[in-house]
């Protein structure tokens, strides 16, 4: 079951099997995780929008694992790939670690890919800095806290703090609506729903310094939101 009001961890997870790749969606999202499971590695690459780890099978109809990888990790280096495969030869392991952050054979244990995946999460979240300054406001991604430059600090509500977080996580990134509402309340966004906007409109009254002429949170007018650094 996911979990709602956290933000939620994707995972983008390549596996033809489709027994073992039920039994793996299945086990992550008790996990927490949300999992956007493919069957092929054809459109893997225009797949990927805002997860932040992918699960790669190596032997997948067509293109084959490696190929798919060294494409996914072209276009999108900052996010960690596991390799999980069937094949344990050395050569194996050292074609996929030329790309690969991981590499785990099967048959393996749920708790030994989980605590593989989160070690990943948690090396990449590491690489993101400490402290970040955008408009008048100096945000601490460590200790979760936004201050002024004169070191008063902002007080948001736990929706608002989580939808200005994800934004920051993502810089200069255009975010649909969709993505957001997703990433923040865990469950499909509907259209017309005003949850989100009415949330933003809240949030940039505290951290804007003219709130009806927003520098901080952008509008993309049609499309979402973006904070640019």
């Amino acid at each position: 079951m996911l979990k709602v009001g956290i933000e939620v961890k994707k995972i983008l997870y390549l596996e033809d099997d489709l027994e073992i790749g039920r039994i793996v969606k299945e086990d992550l999202e008790q996990r927490g995780y949300f999992v956007h499971w493919l069957t092929s590695g054809e459109g893997a690459v225009e797949a990927l929008k805002d997860e932040e780890l992918v699960i790669l099978d190596v032997m997948l109809p067509g293109l084959d694992g490696f190929t798919v990888g060294q494409r996914l990790k072209r276009h999108h280096p900052e996010v960690p790939i596991l390799m999980l495969s069937a094949r344990t030869s050395v050569d194996d392991k050292l074609q996929g670690l030329n790309f690969a952050d991981d590499y785990v054979t099967k048959p393996f244990h749920p708790e030994e890919l989980a605590a593989r995946i989160e070690v990943l999460l948690r090396r990449n979240q590491r690489a993101m800095p400490e402290e970040i300054r955008v408009g008048r406001l100096i945000v601490n991604l460590t200790e979760n806290r936004i201050l002024t430059q004169s070191g008063e600090e902002i007080l948001l509500t736990a929706k608002q703090h989580q939808i200005f977080m994800y934004l920051l996580r993502h810089p200069n990134q255009i975010l649909t609506k969709e993505q957001l509402y997703e990433a923040v309340w865990g469950a499909s966004f509907l259209e017309g729903d005003k949850s989100l906007m009415v949330h933003i409109r809240y949030l940039r009254e505290k951290i804007e310094e003219q709130p009806s002429e927003p520098k901080i949170v952008e509008t993309i007018r049609g499309i979402g939101y973006r904070v640019k650094l």
